[in-house]
């Protein structure tokens, strides 16, 4: 007296205790010669508790006995009085026993009028009415269930599979995720005769709309990935990236999650701490044209900190550098080559837009970060064509504005900025020609009183006298420019002071 379950994930063999249970192992047996249970699934796993199915509605408030196939009109043979044996306990795992309809079904029923009507065989008990709903214990020692719910039955092969169940992965009503489900069902021996007006169908059936419609994840879909391990790496590493990527977005140490660094840009580490951004450079030009090399170095103490970052004009001088330049010596030290993944010059630039763009009422959003002219702070206001210098001569003042002017194409503020720069170089220049020409006064002044010295021993008195009377009529003087010349004329008084005593 057993049967044969063929699940989704493993067969199952169960023997029946056809003397203590008659009709229970009755009501069990037809049910799997009619393939009443092909199809469904194991609504409640509860892992190290009990594994439960035979529902077709698969809600766990479905299921009927064989009597109900018979005569669907009588409601007492919907469902039968439960089978309690004293000597079946529930003490080992793989125990199969019926499921209660109203306890653990939770199907609405007058049990009442059921325990009150006659069984069709056995021992009727006071514990409830029993429908087509089975579990199978995954635990030892469940004494509580013991005289609450029928045992008809024990697991005799394929408790291997029964852990397969035991382990699947459930929602918070304990429904796998995956559906397991009984494919088929086969009697190997049974005792008992078919009762009258019971159709066995020759094949299995098919299921019915209903239950296609239970079906969450079919037991024939891979929810695993079939990829190698390789692959699977390397997505699990992208994805943990972008996700990373998006914080820093949110945090605002990214502009955008999406931003790449520049491929023109090489990382040159383990570098001697000697080794010197021109040396870098001069060693690295031969590859093409370099808009920046530079030795990143301490702020504060300003020693290298062995690493570099080298900007080329093209891509494919970039990477032939770096596949010539990896693992070679320099300063007898042997450096790693990369590609640089860094962004945080494109960040700096892109913020300082941002900024300024909301001082100035305007939008950042035509930002280009993909390509950047100079990789250095001081040389981040264009390349070589776009350096400015200041003017040398004068009359190139007005042509270099002018030229600045339509450079600028009507950017207000820009030509504003010019306008002032220009002042004040004109300040400057002014400061600087009042500086000249009291130089060349107090040239003039010095070698003036060098040659009167030189003349005083020889004047007669007659050009004494002159002097005094035209120092007495105030004949007008140089304004003196600065402090210097006015203390230069007071000395100059002093001595004619002397001289008109003498």
């Amino acid at each position: 007296m057993s049967v044969l379950i063929e699940t989704s994930v493993g067969d199952v063999v169960i023997d029946l205790y056809t003397k203590e249970a008659p009709t229970t192992c009755l009501n069990f047996l037809k049910l799997c010669k009619v393939k009443y249970y092909n199809f469904c699934c194991f609504h409640n796993v509860q892992r190290d508790f009990m594994l439960q199915t035979g529902d077709p509605t698969a809600t766990g408030k479905g299921g009927e006995s064989v009597f109900s196939l018979l005569d669907s009109k009588t409601l007492q043979k919907k469902y039968l009085p439960a089978e309690i044996h004293p000597k079946l306990k529930h003490r080992e795992r793989g125990t199969v026993s019926m499921a209660i309809a109203g306890a653990s079904t939770g199907a609405q029923q007058d049990v009442n009028s059921v325990l009150g009507a006659s069984g069709v065989g056995g021992d009727a008990g006071a514990g409830g009415v029993i429908g087509s709903q089975f579990f199978i214990t995954m635990g030892e020692n469940l004494d509580y269930l013991d005289g609450k719910y029928t045992v008809f039955g024990k697991v005799a092969e394929g408790m291997e599979v029964l852990e397969k169940i035991n382990a699947a992965y459930t929602d918070s009503e304990f429904r796998p995720f995956k559906d397991i489900r009984i494919k088929h069902t086969i009697v190997l021996d049974d005792p008992f005769p078919d009762p009258e007006g019971l159709a066995v169908p020759d094949e299995s059936p098919l299921p019915t709309q209903a239950m296609l419609d239970t079906v969450r994840i079919g037991d024939d879909e891979e929810i695993e990935s079939l990829l190698p391990p390789e692959e699977e790496e390397r997505i699990r590493r992208q994805k943990e990236a972008q996700a990373r990527a998006l914080t820093l977005e949110m945090v605002g140490d990214l502009p955008f999650a999406e931003i790449k660094p520049p491929e023109n840009v090489l990382f040159v580490a383990q570098l001697n701490p000697a080794t010197r951004s021109e040396d870098l450079e001069l060693i690295f030009s031969r590859f093409g044209l370099i808009l920046s090399c530079e030795v990143i170095r301490d702020k504060k103490t300003g020693d290298s900190l062995c690493y570099a970052f080298i900007e080329f004009e093209k891509e494919e001088e970039c990477s032939e550098a770096y596949f010539k330049m990896n693992n070679v010596l320099i300063d007898d030290r042997r450096v790693h080559v990369d590609f640089s993944q860094s962004v945080s010059k494109l960040h700096k630039d892109w913020m300082v837009k941002k900024v300024g763009a909301k001082k100035g009422g305007g939008v950042a959003e035509d930002l280009n970060l993909e390509q950047r002219s100079r990789y250095r702070e001081g040389g981040s206001g264009g390349g070589a064509g776009g350096k400015r210098y200041d003017m040398v001569f004068e009359g190139d003042q007005a042509s270099a504005r002018s030229g600045g002017s339509s450079r600028n194409g009507g950017d207000g503020r820009s030509s504003h900025k010019d306008d002032h720069r220009d002042r004040d170089r004109e300040r400057e220049r002014d400061r600087d020609r009042s500086n000249r020409d009291s130089r060349s006064t107090r040239d003039r002044d010095s070698s003036h009183r060098d040659s009167g010295s030189s003349r005083r021993p020889q004047e007669s008195s007659s050009s004494s006298s002159r002097r005094r009377s035209r120092s007495r009529s105030g004949s007008p003087r140089r304004k003196p420019t600065s402090s210097s010349s006015s203390t230069r004329d007071n000395r100059y008084d002093d001595r004619r002071s002397s001289d008109r005593r003498r």
